[in-house]
């Protein structure tokens, strides 16, 4: 299981700084579980967003948002509404706003932080990977993690050994950095190259102390 916690609505609304219209996705995965990105949280979004002046054009919650054929095939019926929103609105881990990202031709911010529980879990059959950094970046980047994109985890672009689109520091990877600013190109968000993104704080990829005493914990570290 993959644990989130829903971000601040404060940092939501800033994402969504001159879009009028979104579309809200949920996780019927460990975003329900953690009761991040459920049905009922989904509706709770709603509420909020348009007490905050937006138009919701749709909603959806699907059983693993981190499956990209299932987020595809879902969607498809809902394509309408999908299209009349600036952007869509993700409550689930990021893995599955990642998934998101690479279906949906359009902005995917995310709604939650992933958090981590020790260990690694942020994994998939896709290609997509989530670190578990508890401060999801992702609104930045276009829906591709530079923390798990880029080799040397550069959040403020590439670096300058890059050749022929490949990674300096494993030549058989794409450059992490070249498919972010391909998809904000495709997406028409070149411009958030241009913001600063401040050092990250790594304490938050350590488990939090009051994990540590739970069931949840002494499950995951069982043999």
């Amino acid at each position: 299981m993959i644990k989130s916690e829903q971000k601040p609505f404060e940092e939501i609304l800033d994402y969504l700084e001159g879009e009028d219209k979104v579309f809200i996705l949920g996780c019927d995965g460990c975003a329900q579980a953690s009761q991040t990105g459920g049905m009922p949280q989904v509706m709770e979004m709603k509420k909020l967003l348009e007490g905050a002046g937006k138009k919701v054009t749709g909603y959806s919650v699907i059983d693993f948002l981190c499956q990209k054929a299932l987020v595809a095939s879902r969607l498809r019926p809902l394509e309408d509404k999908v299209m009349k929103a600036d952007s869509l609105l993700a409550l689930t881990c990021g893995i599955g706003v990642q998934s998101v990202a690479a279906v949906v031709k359009k902005p995917v911010h995310p709604g939650c932080n992933t958090i981590s529980l020790g260990g690694s879990r942020g994994e998939w059959q896709g290609s997509e990977r989530c670190l578990e950094c508890g401060d999801c970046l992702l609104h930045y980047t276009g829906g591709i993690c530079p923390l798990t994109a880029c080799s040397k985890r550069l959040i403020n672009g590439p670096c300058g050994g890059a050749s022929n689109g490949k990674c300096e520091v494993t030549p058989e990877k794409p450059c992490g950095w070249e498919l972010i600013y391909a998809r904000l190109k495709e997406i028409g968000r070149l411009d958030q190259l241009k913001k600063f993104i401040p050092p990250k704080d790594y304490n938050k990829m350590r488990p939090r102390p009051e994990f540590l005493s739970t069931s949840l914990w002494a499950l995951e570290q069982r043999d």
